[in-house]
């Protein structure tokens, strides 16, 4: 079987172009995999739901009795420890879960660190 002289160059022609085609595709066009576009959902969701839930965290500090002492005293504390006070505090525990969220402390924390 003779093949014609010019399939040969063609065919390499189509592989290269298809890995060159796939290669600017993931790197300039966009493209992702499925498991990275589910990886980046739920990091966006994440980010979204701490956003959400941190102005309530801070209005539960504030309703406190005695808030402004309290606050005094957050802020006193070292900053590495803030997020573990507002979490034995409560705060960070939102309604129907046990425990409290550490991304909801952490940016409950800096909210209630900018507050003075």
């Amino acid at each position: 079987m003779k093949i014609h002289p010019g399939v040969k160059p063609a065919v390499w022609g189509a592989v290269v172009g298809a890995i060159v085609f796939a290669v600017v595709g993931f790197s300039a066009l966009g493209w992702t995999l499925g498991s990275t576009a589910e990886k980046m959902a739920t990091q966006r969701a994440e980010t979204a739901v701490v956003a959400v839930l941190a102005p309530i965290c801070v209005e539960k500090f504030q309703q406190q009795t005695d808030a402004a002492a309290k606050l005094v005293a957050f802020n006193k504390a070292l900053s590495w420890d803030r997020r573990s006070l507002i979490e034995k505090g409560g705060w960070a525990t939102m309604p129907g879960s046990s425990t409290p969220n550490s991304a909801v402390a952490s940016a409950c924390a800096e909210k209630l660190g900018s507050l003075t």
